[in-house]
């Protein structure tokens, strides 16, 4: 590793919010058919996507919404909305997989996804997000040679890394990590049931901490209905961290792009891990 990450004399905390689709795929990918109390998904396209960039837009924040192949398949228009309204639309893979799948069965599902959120945003993707934590070296040699930057589905550090995989040069992605157990909506409204105001005050004190240490906050939701956040209630809710942020000094909200493109103008600031 080298020297300890430092944001010091830039900004006192950068932020990026994610919005992960989640749609049908989730279902479709258990071999769950997504009707009746498995419908939720279908309620991120039809209203929790809306409502976020409805949301966001208000409060003028750059965001990362991470949309799984199938889910865009379905809803493409949804994903040209999330665009055109000038937000990241960054890869989730194809079926919201939670399963470990070989190379040869992995690889055309990163380029399908790839290929079908260049089409229809116009635009190309620039990072990606495991729909279940699981990867491989395959997984980020095939990212690297997409042109991928990052990688956001680490859960160990604090800071972005240079994340090497591999004995080439050119064998590393920036890892931007995520916090899927305290600043993600899917523990506390799938697992305990917490009330909003309950987890708001958890996302305060969470910044608060993080910010005194002159930190990286990044923040993930659902726009699903059931452990989703794309009701009214739980949409409010992440307006509210959102603008009691806002009101710390030096406070400097990214896209996961943005934030990714500032860490490599800036490599003096990261520290690099190898993984076999």
């Amino acid at each position: 590793m080298t020297n300890k990450t430092s944001l010091a004399g830039h900004f006192r905390c950068a932020v990026t919010l994610g919005v992960d689709f989640d749609g049908p795929s989730h279902e479709v990918g258990r071999g769950i058919a997504p009707q009746g109390v498995h419908s939720w998904g279908r309620y991120s396209a039809r209203c929790g996507i809306p409502r976020h960039i409805e949301m966001l837009k208000r409060q003028e924040v750059p965001c990362t919404f991470f949309v799984p192949g199938y889910d865009a398949q379905c809803y493409p228009e949804t994903v040209k909305q999330i665009a055109e309204a000038g937000f990241e639309v960054a890869a989730h893979g194809w079926l919201h997989e939670a399963w470990d799948m070989p190379a040869d069965e992995e690889t055309p599902l990163l380029h399908r996804t790839d290929a079908l959120l260049r089409e229809i945003t116009g635009q190309p993707v620039q990072g990606w997000r495991s729909p279940s934590g699981r990867k491989t070296a395959n997984t980020m040699r095939v990212l690297r040679e997409m042109g991928y930057l990052y990688d956001s589905s680490d859960k160990d550090y604090d800071l972005p890394y240079r994340l090497r995989f591999g004995t080439v040069q050119d064998d590393w992605i920036l890892e931007l990590p995520n916090n899927t157990y305290s600043l993600d909506d899917f523990p506390f409204f799938k697992f305990s049931h917490t009330p909003p105001s309950e987890v708001l005050e958890q996302w305060k004190s969470e910044f608060d901490a993080i910010y005194d240490q002159d930190r990286f906050f990044v923040l993930c939701v659902h726009p699903r209905s059931g452990w989703g956040s794309g009701t009214p209630v739980r949409t409010w809710l992440m307006e509210q961290i959102i603008q009691y942020m806002k009101q710390h000094d030096g406070v400097h909200f990214f896209s996961s792009s943005e934030f990714a493109q500032w860490c490599l103008a800036h490599p003096q600031a990261l520290e690099e891990v190898h993984v076999a």
